[in-house]
């Protein structure tokens, strides 16, 4: 029997343990530690209308958002924000959607394919088929994807489940009826370097991967096409008239503190985050090279603009293979480990998306289950 260090939770020792949702509990310890400079004071009075800013083609976005996400993006690097639409939304979810019917709402014909390179984002799958569109189709791998026709391809840098870095798939370099939506969800210095400063027509972000804040719901899309950004606030309006003003301003204030504790030598978020999952993918890797038995994907090292230096990406999802054939996702629930099957990832059942964001002690219990686990081959009849 393998024993880890730091099992401080006895509780959790026969527990069912969740990680198969991305829940980024993670960082509650770092955002304890900053106190009470996030905290929002909000009056009954106050954030009553359903209007933030009817000056603006998204008129729900509080301004005072808009000013967070634009400095927190140029202090950063990650991202351009110059002469572009900022849309906010309910997540990177509704914003994914609202982009997706945006785009097929332009088109010239539909219903327009909607394609993403296996392995991709499972809920990708649910955004594009769960109310039915006539609008567009889910059409799945986007590597097999050879149908005539207007089409939009879901690129995830860095990917989620697998970590990579990833370019579209689709290759029409003359086809003016193929667009492209950019999620950079995982686009921030703890889990990969900032080789560039992203310059597409559509980029996603949500609040929840950066910072731990999910329960938020708050995410932002930086859209060059006016009459894209239009559409996809026509969806919001419709969808949800709008976004939580609470929540705005809530992420509002603590993307500054964010921005302002970027270059601090004690407090940077990002320098926190980066060690943090440093020492998370050591301590798994270790489990995975003592097995023999998992495989994890490995990532080239790369100049960070950002910390100024070559460093290693720490994804927010561990990809964890099998060298055997096995139901991987299966064998992890014996164990009490709940794990996101490959096969929902367009990938196979001898691979699974594990969730490196949980509490500490929730982790540690994982790794021990996995360095004690011996696999049961499949047999297929």
């Amino acid at each position: 029997m393998v024993k880890l260090e730091n099992m401080k939770n006895i509780s959790l020792s026969d527990s069912v343990i969740n990680l198969d949702h991305g829940d980024p509990t993670a960082y509650e310890e770092y955002w304890r530690k900053i106190g009470d400079r996030c905290t929002v004071t909000i009056r009954g009075c106050d954030l009553m209308s359903y209007f933030s800013d009817v000056n603006n083609m998204c008129w729900f976005l509080e301004p005072t958002l808009a000013e967070a996400i634009k400095e927190l993006h140029d202090a950063v690097g990650n991202a351009a924000t110059e002469d572009r639409y900022i849309v906010v939304g309910t997540g990177s979810t509704q914003l994914c959607q609202a982009a997706v019917h945006a785009l097929s709402s332009l088109a010239g014909t539909q219903p327009v394919s909607v394609v993403a390179a296996a392995p991709y984002y499972s809920t990708y799958v649910e955004e594009t088929t769960y109310v039915r569109s006539g609008m567009y189709k889910w059409e799945g791998d986007a590597w097999g994807f050879d149908k005539k026709g207007p089409y939009i391809e879901l690129v995830t840098s860095p990917n989620n489940p697998d970590g990579t870095i990833r370019e579209t798939v689709v290759n029409r370099p003359d086809d003016d009826e193929g667009k492209v939506i950019h999620d950079f969800a995982y686009y921030w210095p703890h889990y990969t370097p900032i080789t560039r400063r992203q310059d597409h027509d559509i980029m996603l972000f949500t609040f929840s991967k950066i910072t731990g804040h999910a329960g938020s719901r708050i995410g932002w899309a930086l859209v060059k096409d006016k009459e894209v950004a239009k559409k996809m606030v026509e969806y919001i309006t419709v969808n949800s008239i709008g976004v939580s003003k609470e929540s705005q301003i809530r992420t509002a204030k603590i993307l500054k503190v964010l921005k302002e504790t970027c270059k601090s030598e004690t407090e940077n978020f990002f320098e926190y985050g980066h060690e943090m999952m440093k020492n998370r993918w050591e301590k798994l890797r270790g489990v995975v090279k003592e097995s023999d038995v998992f495989s994890l994907p490995k990532y080239p090292e790369a100049y960070c603009n950002f910390f100024g230096k070559t460093l290693g990406s720490y994804p927010a999802f561990a990809w964890l293979g099998t060298k055997e054939e096995t139901d991987l996702v299966n064998e992890l629930r014996r164990r009490k480990v709940m794990s996101r099957a490959g096969e929902r990832c367009g990938s196979d059942k001898k691979h699974v998306r594990v969730s490196m964001l949980s509490h500490e002690d929730v982790f540690n219990v994982f790794l021990e289950r996995l360095a004690n686990m011996k696999l049961i081959k499949s047999i297929d009849l």
